[in-house]
């Protein structure tokens, strides 16, 4: 497996699972409907934000994640990332290391610590690689999230000093 930035020839590869992640409902505070050019804007960051994927040795996309600033000004030494893999790759340690990699590039780009703003507490694997990554949760969202099968479920706050 290779992780490396991001071009657009790379985003047919991304948005079938992409769309499938964000229409489960399960994980993401993103409309569900979101149509592709919406999803292709918000997931392909303009810089100073960058778009990272994971492909296998064929090509095929494994997994994606984007880093960027969390707030603008002042708050910009503070990164946030959103991570995604592919359904069918889940289980082979994609996630965690696009995590480390994208980790190393936050600190790479300067960045002081990284925040996650919307965990959702019933995504149990997430937040248990977030927390074997360092991070640790720094705040809750008491029913923040609208789960399809579980109802009303809190949103952590995840943070890490870099």
């Amino acid at each position: 497996m290779e992780i490396r930035i991001a071009t657009a020839d790379d985003w047919p590869g991304v948005w079938p699972f992409l769309r499938e992640i964000v229409a489960a409902g399960e994980t993401y505070t993103w409309p569900r409907d979101v149509d592709e050019a919406r999803a292709r804007q918000m997931w392909l960051v303009a810089p100073p934000g960058r778009t990272v994927v994971a492909v296998d040795q064929d090509g095929t996309v494994l997994g994606s994640a984007k880093l960027a600033p969390n707030q603008l000004g002042p708050g910009a030494h503070v990164a946030n990332a959103s991570f995604i893999v592919a359904p069918a790759a889940a289980g082979r340690g994609i996630g965690q290391a696009l995590g480390e990699y994208v980790l190393g590039l936050a600190r790479a780009d300067g960045y002081r610590a990284m925040q996650f703003n919307a965990v959702v507490a019933a995504n149990t694997r997430a937040v248990a690689l977030w927390r074997s990554l360092g991070f640790d949760v720094v705040g809750r969202i008491p029913e923040g999230f609208r789960h399809p099968a579980d109802g009303y479920v809190d949103l952590l706050v995840m943070y890490r000093r870099l």
